[in-house]
C-alpha cells in the first residue's frame, strides 16, 4: 500500500474471454451427468446435460419466433427452472435478457419494458398478490407499442398469451452454432434495472464477460467445486440469484438449488438438509430471519460450509451467530452493486475472524477500488470517503440515458457508488454508511449504520434500521424502527433507556417505533426512503391533531 486508499486486485489468473452459452456447453462437457440445478418447489432436477439441451429447444424456439441478437426479452416472474433456461437461451443466441422485479405493478413494468423496448416477454401467470397477466392486458397493445409477443409459465391457458410449453422447440443445432458465431464476450447480454431511492430506475447493462468473470471469481473465492450444493432463496432478477449463485455455479460446476419461489425460512432450511447444501446465500435480513425461525434446531445444516452475505451491511452479532448456529465458518461477505455485476469486493474464506466479521473484505481480482474525497482526490488510509472500482465489472453504462451513465462512471472509468467507506493499509474495506443515507443535524453528522450496530447490542433487539426524519429545529431528527426478539416485550423507552449515556446525545434516536418489519424491496434491503416518508407523514398527522 502506498499510504493511500487504493488498492488492486491479482491478474495472475487470466480473465474468461467466452460468452454464457460458451461456458454452458463447457460445463456440459466437463460435468454431464452431475447435478446442475434443482427447483424444489416444481420437482426439477436436471444435470448440466440436461439443462444444456433443454437451453438449446427455448433457444430454438426464441429463433423461431425472430428473436435475434440485441432484441431485448424480458422475464418477470419469481423464481423457477424456467426463469434460468431462458437466461441461459437468451445468452446463447445474444438476445439482451431484461430481468424484471417481481414486485413491479403495472406502472413501473410499463416503465421499464419501453424504456428498453422490450419486444419479447416472458411471465408468470401471477406471484403473491400480483395478476400479471391481469396487468399486462390492462396495459394492452396501446401503452406496450414493441411487445410483440408474451410467454405464459405454467399449465394455465390465457387467451392472447403463448404458452411456455410451446416455446420448447426441437433443438436445430445448425442455426444455433450460426447464431453463436455472431456473438462476443462484450456484447451486452442483460439489462437490470437499480431501485434508486429517488427518480425512475435506470437499466445497468452487461456483458457476458461482466457478469460471467464476477461469478466465476466469487466460485474462486468461496471455493466451490461440482461437489457443492448452492442454496439460493434470493432471487433471480437480481445480479444476487443470477450472478452470484446461477453464473457462479456454471463457473465452478457447483448446483444451484432454488428453495422456493421467494425468500421464506422454512423452505430454507429444508432445502440445506434434504440437498446437503454446502453454501448459503441471503441478505442480513434473509439470515436474521432464518436464525429466528422457531424450528432451525429441527433442521440439520451441518453440511453448510461457506455461502455469501451481501446486499446492505450485516451486523456484526449476525455474522457470527451464522458461523456458529449455521456452521458456515467460511462464509463471506460481499460488497458491490447492479452496476458492477454486482462484487468488487469479498472476504475470504480464511481472513481473520476480525475482518471476516467487521469488513467487506479486499478487492476481486481485476478490479481496482479507492477511497476518494468531495474533489475526487484519493483519500490517505483511514479516511472516510466515497468508495468507487473500476476495471472488468463495470457495466457498459445506463440503457438510453448517458446523461445519468457520466454522472456514475467518471472520465477514467471509474464507479462512483454513492457509499461511504474506508480502506485499512492491509486493503480492507468498511462499509460506513450511504452518502445520502447521513443525517445531519443541528449540524453534526451522523452514519445511521453505527446506531443499527448499537441498538442491536440490545438482549431484546432483533434488527434496527436508523434514518432521518425533517425537523423544524434541527433540520433532521434520528429515527429508529426497531423489531423485537421473539419473546421478548420491547418498548420505545426501553431502546432509549439503552442509549442514553452510552452513545452522544446527538445520536439518540428522537422517534423510536417498535414495528413487525421494515418496508423491504424484494430482494430484502430495507427501503429506508418509504420509512421516512411513513414517519414523517405519522409525525405531521400527530402534530395536527395535538395542535
Amino acid at each position: 500500500m502506498s499510504g493511500l486508499s487504493y488498492a488492486k486486485g491479482a491478474v495472475d489468473e487470466p480473465l474468461l474471454e467466452k460468452t454464457i452459452g460458451q461456458a454452458l456447453r463447457d460445463a456440459a462437457r466437463a460435468w454431464g451427468d452431475d447435478l446442475a440445478l434443482v427447483s424444489r418447489h416444481q420437482g426439477v432436477r436436471w444435470t448440466w446435460r440436461e439443462l444444456d439441451e433443454e437451453v438449446d429447444r427455448v433457444a430454438t424456439g426464441l429463433l423461431d419466433r425472430g428473436v435475434a441478437k440485441g432484441d431485448r426479452v424480458g422475464i418477470w416472474a419469481p423464481n423457477c427452472a424456467e426463469w434460468t433456461v431462458l437466461q441461459f437461451a437468451t445468452a446463447r443466441i445474444g438476445a439482451i435478457l431484461v430481468t424484471i422485479n417481481p414486485a413491479y405493478r403495472t406502472s413501473e413494468v410499463d416503465y421499464a419494458l419501453n424504456k428498453v423496448g422490450c419486444s419479447f416477454l416472458v411471465t408468470a401467470s401471477r406471484f403473491k398478490t400480483s395478476d400479471y397477466v391481469g396487468m399486462l392486458r390492462e396495459l394492452g397493445g396501446e401503452r406496450l407499442p414493441l411487445l410483440r409477443r408474451i410467454v405464459v409459465l405454467g399449465d394455465e391457458a390465457h387467451a392472447g398469451f403463448e404458452p411456455w410449453e410451446a416455446l420448447r422447440a426441437a433443438p436445430d443445432p445448425e442455426r444455433l452454432e450460426a447464431a453463436t458465431r455472431t456473438l462476443h464476450q462484450n456484447d451486452p447480454i442483460n439489462i437490470q434495472f437499480t431501485s434508486g431511492t429517488t427518480g425512475f430506475p435506470k437499466g445497468a447493462t452487461l456483458t457476458h464477460r461482466n457478469i460471467l468473470n464476477n461469478g466465476h471469481f466469487t466460485a474462486r473465492t468461496i471455493r466451490l467445486d461440482q461437489r457443492d450444493r448452492i442454496c439460493i432463496p434470493v432471487p433471480l432478477y437480481h445480479c444476487f440469484g443470477m450472478v452470484l449463485g446461477n453464473l457462479a455455479a456454471l463457473a465452478s460446476g457447483a448446483a444451484m438449488v432454488y428453495p422456493g419461489e421467494a425468500f421464506d425460512a422454512g423452505q430454507a432450511l429444508a432445502a440445506v438438509q434434504a440437498e446437503g447444501c454446502t453454501a448459503l446465500y441471503g441478505v442480513p435480513t434473509m439470515f436474521i430471519t432464518i436464525l429466528a425461525h422457531p424450528d432451525l434446531a429441527d433442521h440439520d445444516v451441518s453440511t453448510l460450509r461457506t455461502g455469501i452475505m451481501a446486499g446492505s451491511p450485516c451486523p456484526v452479532t449476525t455474522m457470527r451467530q451464522v458461523m456458529d448456529r449455521l456452521h458456515m465458518t467460511e462464509v463471506t461477505i460481499g460488497y458491490g452493486m447492479t452496476e458492477t455485476s454486482p462484487l468488487t469486493t469479498q472476504t475470504a474464506t480464511d481472513d481473520p475472524i476480525e475482518e471476516r466479521v467487521g469488513t467487506v473484505g479486499r478487492v476481486h481480482p481485476h478490479a481496482e477500488a479507492k477511497i476518494v474525497g468531495p474533489d475526487g482526490e484519493t483519500l490517505p488510509v483511514g479516511a472516510q470517503g466515497e468508495y468507487c472500482s473500476r476495471g472488468y465489472a463495470v457495466m457498459l453504462g445506463y440503457w438510453d440515458d448517458p446523461e445519468k451513465t457520466a454522472e456514475a462512471i467518471d472520465a477514467e472509468g471509474w464507479m462512483h457508488s454513492g457509499d461511504l467507506a474506508t480502506m485499512d493499509a492491509h486493503g480492507y474495506v468498511r462499509i460506513t454508511g450511504r452518502i445520502k443515507d447521513m443525517i445531519i443535524r443541528g449540524g453534526e453528522n451522523i452514519y445511521p449504520r453505527e446506531i443499527e450496530e448499537f441498538l442491536l447490542t440490545h438482549p431484546a433487539v432483533q434488527d434496527a434500521q436508523v434514518f432521518g426524519v425533517a425537523d423544524d429545529k434541527f433540520g433532521e431528527e434520528v429515527c429508529a424502527w426497531v423489531i423485537a426478539r421473539a419473546g421478548h416485550v420491547l418498548g420505545p423507552e426501553d431502546v432509549l433507556a439503552h442509549c442514553r449515556g452510552r452513545i452522544a446525545h446527538y445520536k439518540v434516536p428522537r422517534h423510536v417505533r417498535i414495528v413487525d418489519a421494515f418496508a423491504m424491496t424484494v430482494t430484502g434491503k430495507a427501503q429506508k426512503f418509504e420509512m421516512r416518508k411513513m414517519m414523517e407523514a405519522e409525525l405531521r398527522a400527530n402534530a395536527g391533531a395535538s395542535g
